[in-house]
Protein backbone atom coordinates (compact mmCIF):
# COMPACT_ATOMS: atom_id res chain seq x y z
CA UNK A 1 0.00 0.00 0.00
CA UNK A 2 1.81 3.73 -0.73
CA UNK A 3 2.11 5.47 1.85
CA UNK A 4 -0.36 8.33 1.32
CA UNK A 5 -3.55 5.45 0.90
CA UNK A 6 -2.47 4.64 4.22
CA UNK A 7 -3.22 7.71 5.93
CA UNK A 8 -6.29 7.36 8.07
CA UNK A 9 -5.86 3.21 8.37
CA UNK A 10 -3.01 3.77 10.93
CA UNK A 11 -3.84 1.71 14.72
CA UNK A 12 -1.28 0.78 15.43
CA UNK A 13 2.54 0.94 15.97
CA UNK A 14 3.33 -1.78 13.26
CA UNK A 15 1.01 0.01 11.00
CA UNK A 16 3.16 3.21 11.71
CA UNK A 17 6.52 1.29 11.17
CA UNK A 18 4.89 0.42 8.13
CA UNK A 19 3.81 3.62 7.00
CA UNK A 20 7.33 5.08 7.83
CA UNK A 21 8.99 2.55 5.91
CA UNK A 22 6.83 3.30 2.97
CA UNK A 23 7.10 6.89 2.87
CA UNK A 24 11.00 6.96 3.65
CA UNK A 25 11.34 5.34 0.11
CA UNK A 26 9.25 8.29 -1.62
CA UNK A 27 11.91 10.86 -0.20
CA UNK A 28 14.38 12.36 -1.77
CA UNK A 29 16.80 13.66 1.06
CA UNK A 30 19.04 11.16 2.35
CA UNK A 31 19.26 13.51 5.29
CA UNK A 32 15.56 13.22 5.80
CA UNK A 33 15.12 9.40 4.68
CA UNK A 34 17.94 8.82 7.66
CA UNK A 35 15.77 10.93 10.30
CA UNK A 36 12.47 8.84 9.36
CA UNK A 37 14.33 5.54 9.62
CA UNK A 38 15.82 6.47 13.32
CA UNK A 39 12.55 7.36 14.05
CA UNK A 40 11.07 4.21 13.02
CA UNK A 41 13.95 2.60 15.08
CA UNK A 42 13.18 4.59 18.19
CA UNK A 43 9.39 3.84 17.48
CA UNK A 44 10.18 -0.26 17.47
CA UNK A 45 12.22 0.48 20.62
CA UNK A 46 10.31 3.03 22.97
CA UNK A 47 9.09 0.39 25.46
CA UNK A 48 12.38 0.22 26.15
CA UNK A 49 12.92 4.04 26.46
CA UNK A 50 10.07 4.72 28.57
CA UNK A 51 11.35 1.75 31.33
CA UNK A 52 14.53 2.99 31.51
CA UNK A 53 13.65 6.82 32.18
CA UNK A 54 10.95 5.53 34.68
CA UNK A 55 8.16 6.60 32.62
CA UNK A 56 4.91 4.56 31.86
CA UNK A 57 5.05 3.39 28.14
CA UNK A 58 2.01 5.27 26.31
CA UNK A 59 -0.70 3.07 25.70
CA UNK A 60 -3.11 4.91 23.27
CA UNK A 61 -0.84 6.84 20.81
CA UNK A 62 -2.65 7.87 18.10
CA UNK A 63 -0.53 6.73 15.65
CA UNK A 64 -2.45 7.87 12.14
CA UNK A 65 -1.69 11.69 13.36
CA UNK A 66 1.44 10.99 13.77
CA UNK A 67 2.01 10.00 10.22
CA UNK A 68 -0.48 12.37 8.87
CA UNK A 69 1.65 14.77 10.93
CA UNK A 70 4.53 13.77 9.29
CA UNK A 71 3.50 13.21 5.97
CA UNK A 72 1.91 16.86 6.12
CA UNK A 73 5.16 18.08 6.95
CA UNK A 74 6.61 16.82 3.30
CA UNK A 75 4.18 18.58 1.36
CA UNK A 76 3.09 21.56 3.32
CA UNK A 77 4.25 25.24 1.64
Amino acid sequence: MDDIAMLGTIRSRADFLRFLDAFQKHVRSDDVRDYLEAIAGWTADMDGYYRNSGQAVPQDPNWDFIATLLYAGSIYE
